[in-house]
Formats: structure tokens, C-alpha cells, sequence
């Protein structure tokens, strides 16, 4: 019957050879642009944020993550932001609340202040990732210069490269951009062959995963214990803690228009983004110095030593630095969601494995960052990739793919991390 089926089904109409290889190297150019843009960036962001958390306290005399600093900055940091916000040229950019992966091309005036909002955003310390809003650069630029440059070239061709060969460039592989081309266009109808319509922008990605491989050395394997064969209790484990954190990641979600709406009730940047800081700055004081920043590098020390930390204090991690992502994303910072929730999901699932020594570290993580991405973003694919690349190990992959169906039956058809332009949630 399945061979009937197949018989019955058209195929799809393939793209001639010739069509693509045009597309080749301005995929090549994108994907070096998109690279050397984000390493530039982040870069020089942390270089300021070396300025602002190690220079300048030493040279005051005050602790560099002491409570007064840690206020002092991120007050100062929303009030910087602010003004960027406020007197840059298209207020740099979009509000961050509404934006996700997929960016719309802004104008080539308002992409300074989003570079020098976002920017200054990860020196400070607010707990958001670099991902929109490069991309967002990056899509405006190769809008910009494609149009010009390649005027014949479908207008639709650059966004798509951009997007592709961001993501390529910030997970350092060009799966990652495979995976989120494949599942935004499993919702569209499209001409040709899967492969046909993914060829230009994997071209992107790869160029820009290798960009910044071969320029950064990027790694997201976290180093944890070693994970043998899976047994019975890690499937148990795997699909508890997956779903509990998909639940914790949805009450924040569905907290998120509220806390949006209470700093939208400001209304000027210059009340909204300083309040932000200082309530982020509270949130520092509380959860300590390692729920600052985007959190990459900040998970790779809690992951080093699974048991340095009590389940308490990985609790109140958890728990203070998804607040202080919810905040961040709703008083106007300019940043993205992913890499903050990959520390959230992380924390939990070391909470779990100090509650239950059973769990292991690499299952736990795994299983916390899959269920906390699930719901932050809905992005299925992107979620367990990130997930598996974090513990390196084939083992945990199988596990992985199965405790995601039960967390993906709580989160579907839900609202995640993201605002219409009216403030509504995005389902």
C-alpha cells in the first residue's frame, strides 16, 4: 500500500543544475559576511564587557561581581541602551519582544544603533544572546548590498541567506540553519525538490559555520561525565525532566505579556530599559554573578562540576535566570532567547541530578535544555540539536528523541517566547 502510494504521489519538479550554481557564490559571500559580522560584534562586545567587569572595578576598588557593581551596571547598561533607543535612528530596530529567527530587511540607517544597542546589551550583562539581532543585521545588509549589487537575483533570496548563514555562523555547523530552513518550510508551499530550495542557504551556512570555526574555534560540548549505555532509569529521567522543564519554560511564557505589558506601561526607553537593569540588577544580587550575560560561557562552569553547587543553589539559578530572561526580553534590551534558555535548561537539569543522584548529568542537561527550548521557541528541531550537541554523545540522542514527544505534547498549540506587534502572544 505504501508502494501504491508512492506511485500516486507526484514528485516534485527538480531544479536544474544550472539555476543553482549561480546561487553559489553569493551563498559564499553571505555566509563570510554574515560570520565576520557576528565574530566582530561579539568580539568587541567582549572586549567592553572585559572593560566594564574587570578594569574598571579593579581599578575602583570594588569587587567586580559585588552586589553594588552588579547594580551600578546594569542600571547603567539599561540607561546606555536607552538612549541608544531613543535617539538612534529607527530606534534601533523592531522591539525585540516581537522579533524572532526570521527578521524582516530594515533599512540600512537603523542597523548602527540595533549593532550598538546589542552591543552594549552583551558587555553589561542582561540575560540575552546575540542571535536576532545579528541576524537582523545581517539580513539588512545582504538585502542592502544584494539589491544593488545583483539586482537581477529574486529580492526573497537574500533574507533567506542571511538567516542561514547567521545561524550557521553562532552554532559554528551549518546543521543547525538545515534544521530551521526544514521546519520553516515544512509550513509553506514551495516549488521544487526539499534539497532544491535548502542548497543556496546551506552554501550560506556552511561558509559561515566554517568562518567561525576557522576564525573562533567554537565548541558547545560541555565536557560532562562520560554517558555508557542507556538504561531503563535514564529514559525515566530523560522524559521527566524534560516535560517538568517544558513546564517551568511555559510559565514563563505565560508570564511574558504581563511583565511586557508592565514595562510598556512606561513607555519611554529611558524609563523602561533603566528599570529593567535595576530589577536585573536585583536578580544578580539574588542568583550571583553566573546568571549574567548570554550564558554560554557561564554554563560550561556550572557543567564542569556537576556537584560543586547544591540542588538549592541550582534551583535558584534556574529560577533567577529565567527571570531574568523574562525581563530582559520584555523592557526593551536588544538580544535573543536561545542561548539564555540553554543556561536555564542546564541549571535544572543539574537541580535534578543533585536531587536525585541517579539522574546523570548528561541526561539531565540534555533533557533540561530540550524541554526548556521546546518551550521558549517552539522550534522543534533546533531544540533537540541543541540539546545533543551540548553532552556529544550518541547515546543521549535516542533518549532525547523520545522524551521530546511528551514535552512537545505540552507545549504545542500553546503561545511561546514572542509578541505580535499588538502585544498578543505568538502561538
Amino acid at each position: 500500500m505504501a508502494q501504491d502510494t508512492a506511485q500516486q504521489a507526484p514528485a516534485a519538479p527538480a531544479t536544474p543544475a544550472r539555476a543553482l550554481l549561480p546561487l553559489i557564490l553569493p551563498a559564499l559571500a553571505v555566509g563570510v559576511g554574515a560570520s565576520l559580522i557576528f565574530l566582530g560584534v561579539s568580539a568587541a562586545a567582549e572586549a567592553f564587557q572585559d572593560v566594564l567587569w574587570q578594569d574598571l572595578p579593579d581599578a575602583l576598588g570594588v569587587g567586580r561581581y559585588s552586589v553594588p557593581w552588579m547594580l551600578i551596571m546594569l542600571t547603567a547598561t539599561g540607561v546606555a541602551v536607552g538612549l541608544v533607543v531613543w535617539k538612534a535612528p529607527g530606534h534601533a530596530g523592531p522591539d525585540p519582544a516581537t522579533m524572532g529567527l526570521d527578521a524582516p530587511a530594515l533599512p540600512p540607517v537603523v542597523l548602527p544603533g540595533l549593532v550598538l544597542a546589542t552591543a552594549l546589551m552583551l558587555a553589561g550583562g542582561p540575560s540575552l544572546g546575540p542571535e536576532n539581532p545579528i541576524i537582523a543585521v545581517n539580513v539588512g545588509i545582504a538585502f542592502w548590498l544584494g539589491r544593488r549589487l545583483l539586482p537581477r537575483m529574486p529580492g526573497g533570496l537574500w533574507p533567506a541567506l542571511a538567516e542561514a548563514a547567521t545561524i550557521g555562523a553562532l552554532f559554528g555547523t551549518p546543521v543547525a540553519a538545515a534544521l530551521v530552513i526544514s521546519e520553516a518550510l515544512a509550513g509553506r508551499q514551495v516549488k521544487g525538490a526539499l534539497w532544491d530550495n535548502v542548497f543556496a542557504p546551506l552554501v550560506a551556512a556552511a561558509a559561515g559555520a566554517l568562518t567561525t570555526t576557522l576564525v573562533a574555534h567554537p565548541t558547545f560540548d560541555l565536557h560532562l561525565p562520560a554517558f555508557g549505555r542507556p538504561g531503563w532509569g535514564d529514559l525515566l529521567a530523560a522524559l521527566v525532566v524534560a516535560s517538568a522543564a517544558a513546564v517551568l519554560g511555559m510559565a514563563a511564557v505565560r508570564a511574558f505579556p504581563y511583565v511586557y505589558g508592565a514595562f510598556a506601561r512606561l513607555r519611554h526607553p529611558m524609563l523602561m530599559l533603566p528599570a529593567g537593569g535595576l530589577v536585573l540588577g536585583l536578580l544578580a544580587a539574588l542568583g550571583g554573578h553566573l546568571t549574567l550575560f548570554k550564558g554560554l560561557e557561564e554554563v560550561g562552569e556550572i557543567a564542569a562540576d556537576p556537584e560543586g553547587w547544591s540542588a538549592r543553589e541550582f534551583a535558584t539559578m534556574t529560577v533567577v535566570k529565567l527571570a531574568a530572561l523574562l525581563v530582559a526580553a520584555s523592557c526593551g534590551f536588544r538580544g535573543g532567547r536561545i542561548f539564555p534558555a540553554v543556561f536555564v535548561g542546564a541549571a535544572f537539569g543539574l537541580c535534578a541530578h543533585a536531587l536525585v543522584p541517579g539522574v546523570h548529568p548528561s541526561v539531565g542537561v540534555a533533557a533540561g535544555v530540550l524541554g526548556m527550548l521546546l518551550a521558549i521557541t517552539r522550534q522543534g528541531w533546533v531544540s533537540l540539536f541543541t540539546a545533543a550537541v551540548l553532552v556529544a554523545s550518541p547515546a543521549v540522542l535516542a533518549l532525547l528523541c523520545i522524551a521530546s514527544l511528551p514535552a512537545w505534547l505540552l507545549v504545542t498549540g500553546r503561545p511561546q517566547m514572542q509578541l505580535r506587534d499588538d502585544g498578543t502572544p505568538v502561538r
